[in-house]
């Protein structure tokens, strides 16, 4: 008996600490190219880093294809089909509204500052009311300011923008496109191309970005650019908790250090260099621009007013204080400026 427990002291030990070592190999889904700055200057390099983190126990393993269409992608993840993706809030109509706040026209002209700004508030005032149930949320962020691309004519005012069939990605900005007498056409984004060659869209809205990899340049005729941008989207990186649970506490400590505002941060500062360098493919290809003036922001500012009022009022049956929510993004938006 003497010999035994000792022994079994040792099998013990050696057990925990196979466990503690344990490696976690991550799937990572996408919807999008690998090319993709969510993929390419987001994703993945958090994953890297993760690694290196910690120490190689935390791996990720980026599939060939998406598992599922991307309106699927959380559930996708929490019923572990995959282990980490990004979501767009707005591809699933509904399941979301406090998300909505960041996606109102007129934020900011820089999505690193408004990505920021957003996870400060979500941490602060919006998670404790767990939309994201199922699934553990690495960090949120918005894309670069919304902007106007179509093949018709060129928009100096809202009365330029009736009637044009506009594919939006969801969320707030399907109400945008509305207000502003749109016919707003609810599509993923890879499916710009063919909506655009084919004439069953008439334009985009899209951040600057956005032309570059979806190869919308040679469609495109007539971009216009609205300081502080006509919307933004939502987006959240996302884990399956199982697999979050089998990380130990201290590479989950570890990759902490690199999730909420850090993640947030380096969503924003990646689409902030891609946004540049799509407005510089746009002006390379001589496509004519116009930027919005004060009298155009300013009818833009009118006609979605109500859609905050809307929004406010709807929070309400959460128990959420809305107008202090957008208020507080403000806040944080302007004094980064």
């Amino acid at each position: 008996m003497r010999l035994v427990l000792p022994a079994i002291g040792v099998v013990t030990a050696a057990l925990l600490s196979s466990s503690a070592d344990a490696q976690v190999t991550l799937n990572v889904n996408t919807c999008v190219p690998a090319s993709h700055m969510l993929v390419a200057d987001l994703t993945m390099p958090f994953c890297k880093d993760m690694e290196t983190a910690t120490q190689g126990r935390v791996k990720c393993n980026l599939l060939p294809k998406a598992v599922v269409a991307a309106p699927q992608t959380l559930d996708a993840v929490k019923n572990g089909l995959a282990d980490i993706s990004f979501i767009v809030h707005g591809y699933t109509p509904g399941r979301f509204v406090l998300t909505d706040a960041v996606e109102f026209p007129l934020l900011g002209n820089s999505a690193e500052t408004i990505s920021v700004a957003y996870q400060h508030v979500y941490d602060k005032m919006l998670a404790k009311y767990d939309e994201h149930n199922g699934v553990h949320v690495l960090a949120v962020f918005s894309h670069g300011p919304g902007q106007i691309y179509n093949t018709k004519r060129p928009i100096n005012a809202v009365k330029d923008l009736e009637g044009l069939k506009i594919r939006v990605g969801g969320g707030v900005v399907n109400d945008v496109a509305g207000a502003l007498g749109t016919v707003a056409m609810l599509k993923p984004a890879p499916e710009s191309y063919e909506l655009l060659s084919q004439g069953v869209a008439d334009g985009v809205f899209f951040p600057k970005e956005s032309p570059l990899p979806f190869k919308l340049v040679p469609l495109i005729k007539y971009v216009t650019y609205v300081p502080g941008g006509l919307y933004n989207v939502s987006f959240a990186l996302i884990m399956n908790p199982a697999k979050w649970n089998q990380i130990s506490a201290a590479d989950k400590a570890a990759i902490g250090k690199l999730t909420g505002e850090p993640l947030a941060r380096r969503a924003g500062k990646a689409w902030d260099v891609v946004d540049a360098r799509g407005e510089k493919a746009i002006r390379d290809a001589n496509i004519p621009v116009v930027v919005a003036d004060a009298k155009f922001v300013q009818e833009i500012r009118e006609k979605t007013a109500g859609l905050e009022k809307a929004w406010i009022e709807k929070v309400k049956a959460k128990g959420v204080d809305g107008a202090a929510v957008l208020a507080a993004l403000r806040a944080e938006i302007a004094a980064k400026k």
